[in-house]
């Protein structure tokens, strides 16, 4: 199925600020070839990320970052451990965004980057997307500390952990981020795969 199977009935904006919120009336294809009963929709358009887990194979090292998320306010603690992560800005290529994110986010300079995947982040009510990467770094380099943009308002923690504290910190729960959840599991199983080429 496609958008052909599609029927716009009504569209407006409802919402436009720093983010955006359009309406949508319209019908589907259901999977019987019938047409669906009119339904309202509404999509939250906040644009396309990046997100990126940098690695070094020669350590066994990572680097996880530690920020105010407003999003997770309400259902407990709005501080997550997370990967680093961004926006991506007009005529901007992901792996633009991958080396930006990192100087800003963490001080840290990416060697190599290895595409994870592209994944819908809410796609029952948002058109985001992230590319989510693994990267490789010299983390001889790289201190924990604080890092991020003044202009921004960034207040973030930067850790360096070895592979098993960042493993610990997912199977207990602490990294709840899908990004950061989705990078660690991939990391999981491709990590001597990785090692084998970057080392």
């Amino acid at each position: 199925m496609n958008k052909d199977d599609i029927r716009l009935i009504d569209y407006r904006n409802a919402y436009s600020g720093y983010f955006r919120i359009d309406a949508y009336r319209l019908s589907y294809r259901r999977f019987d070839g019938e047409w669906s009963e009119p339904q309202d929709f509404e999509l939250f358009e906040r644009g396309h990320g990046v997100a990126v887990l940098p690695y070094d194979p020669h350590t066994d090292q990572l680097v996880l970052i530690e920020q105010f998320r407003m999003g997770a306010l309400a259902s407990g603690s709005p501080w997550l451990l997370e990967i680093i992560a961004g926006v991506v800005e007009k005529d901007e290529s992901h792996e633009e965004v991958a080396h930006r994110e990192a100087r800003e986010e963490a001080n840290c300079q990416l060697i190599t980057l290895e595409p994870i995947a592209k994944v819908y982040v809410s796609p029952g009510g948002s058109s985001e997307t992230t590319q989510i990467y693994c990267a490789k770094v010299d983390s001889a380099g790289l201190s924990n500390g604080i890092a991020g943009l003044d202009e921004e308002g960034e207040n973030i923690r930067v850790y360096k952990v070895s592979c098993n504290e960042a493993m610990a910190a997912l199977a207990s729960g602490k990294v709840c981020s899908a990004p950061a959840v989705i990078a660690l599991q991939w990391l999981q199983l491709n990590k001597q795969n990785l090692q084998d080429r970057w080392c």
